[in-house]
């Protein structure tokens, strides 16, 4: 009795294997490969910074697996690996096709030398930086990202209305602050009460400017009650006021 029990649990393990076998096969790309494959890879991107061809080059080598067997996962980390790709979504459409959506990073400002910030905050590099033009230059420790991304925000918005724009912000490994403006001024504001001074600087600004051709060159904030500009044209730079007191 035993013994029957034991043939008849043993044919049914073989057929099930039988069973089975064919379509964990199929599922993980051993074999009949080419009788689902995939033909058609669809993509849906920008492509301002990211080729087609990088696209197809990151997805090439997953495909040979079979439809069934394609694991997407590993072809959308492929794609999201590539320079200026922030985020990837792939999925399968029956009976032949991939779908491929790549979202490309904005750049909203330089960092450093050769590195850009995207729109969500974060860092990333990519081939041809040196090339890009428009962006506001911001450089400081990796770790105070944050905080200069903050600083060049509100600098900008307290320069808006002025006729003058912020074009950099750099912050020093001693914390101190120094902007860059459009028209290629530097503002130095050191690490105290920088919003009050660079204030106070922009409501007088016009004030100092009335009667002259051209702007100023450098603009020296951190002095305790007071500050220091050299015009541009000027052989030496003339005291606003104040004590020379640095802060």
């Amino acid at each position: 009795m035993n013994n029957r029990l034991i043939l008849k649990s043993l044919a049914w393990g073989i057929a099930l294997t039988l069973v089975l076998l064919p379509v964990i096969g199929v599922l993980n790309g051993w074999f009949a490969a080419d009788r689902w494959p995939v033909r058609y890879l669809k993509v849906d991107a920008e492509f301002n910074h990211v080729s087609a061809e990088q696209i197809r080059a990151a997805t090439s080598s997953h495909l040979g697996t079979g439809f069934f067997a394609l694991d997407i996962d590993r072809v959308r980390a492929s794609i999201a690996g590539l320079p200026w790709v922030e985020r990837a979504e792939v999925r399968k459409l029956w009976p032949d096709t991939l779908q491929v959506r790549v979202v490309e990073r904005e750049p909203f400002a330089r960092w450093g030398e050769n590195r850009l910030i995207g729109r969500d905050g974060a860092l990333f590099a990519a081939p041809g930086v040196e090339s890009i033009q428009g962006l506001p230059r911001l450089s400081g420790p990796d770790d105070r990202l944050d905080d200069v991304i903050d600083f060049y925000n509100r600098s900008s918005r307290l320069f808006s209305g002025s006729g003058l724009s912020v074009n950099g912000v750099a912050l020093s490994d001693r914390g101190g602050w120094t902007l860059t403006l459009a028209s290629g001024a530097e503002v130095a504001l050191g690490h105290e009460a920088t919003m009050e001074r660079l204030q106070r600087f922009i409501d007088v600004l016009p004030r100092l400017q009335a009667g002259r051709n051209g702007g100023f060159e450098r603009a020296d904030l951190r002095y305790s009650n007071g500050f220091a500009i050299r015009w541009q044209g000027a052989n030496a730079p003339p005291s606003a006021g104040g004590k020379e007191k640095r802060t």
